[in-house]
């Protein structure tokens, strides 16, 4: 797995010598997040239909390695403001992902539904879970993705922007967390 990174990381510093439209810079990118933005490889998010201001913040963090993960801190270390810009903006005209196949277990989904309007998630997240401005779309996301993320903001391993996603989060139980992401990722 190090080894496919290191040569992503190494396609994605040449490519900008020689390629032309974002579409061929963005190759790399959409090798793991999916090709029309909807990801298909364990743990990694599903990037189509994301708002651009939340990407561009996320790759800012990513390049000054004040979100630590080595693939993408390698793959936005070379990038320019400008840069992230057209990669933002790139990435927020990639389609929304598909929800996942099934319509999901009626009583995990009510579940989910009442902790969303007791925590306010449709709030900042949009009652679509679209997203807004620097707030990410969530909506028909990974499940193992939104899991994962969920955990890290409860036990405080990643941070937002402020404390709001901790701070939410920690009346959510574990069980919760997985009827959460459950929910998320079969948003109809």
């Amino acid at each position: 797995m190090r080894r496919i990174f290191a040569l992503l990381a190494l396609a994605f510093a040449v490519l900008p010598l020689r390629a032309e439209t974002i579409q061929e810079r963005a190759a790399p990118c959409l090798a793991c997040h999916g090709e029309k933005g909807q990801s298909e490889t364990e743990n990694t998010p599903s990037l189509g239909a994301q708002q651009a201001p939340y990407v561009l913040i996320q790759l800012f963090i990513f390049r000054e390695k004040l979100r630590v993960f080595e693939p993408m801190n390698e793959m936005a270390k070379a990038l320019t403001d400008d840069d992230l810009r057209v990669f933002s903006d790139f990435i927020a005209t990639l389609p929304k992902p598909s929800p996942a196949a099934d319509a999901g277990d009626p009583v995990r989904m009510q579940r989910a539904q009442a902790l969303i309007q007791q925590h306010h998630c449709n709030s900042c997240h949009n009652t679509d879970f679209s997203g807004k401005d620097s707030v990410p779309r969530i909506a028909d996301q990974r499940e193992d993705y939104l899991l994962k993320t969920l955990r890290e903001y409860k036990d405080n391993s990643r941070h937002g922007y402020d404390a709001t996603m901790a701070e939410a989060l920690q009346p959510v139980t574990p069980e919760q967390i997985v009827d959460l992401a459950y929910f998320l990722a079969r948003v109809r």
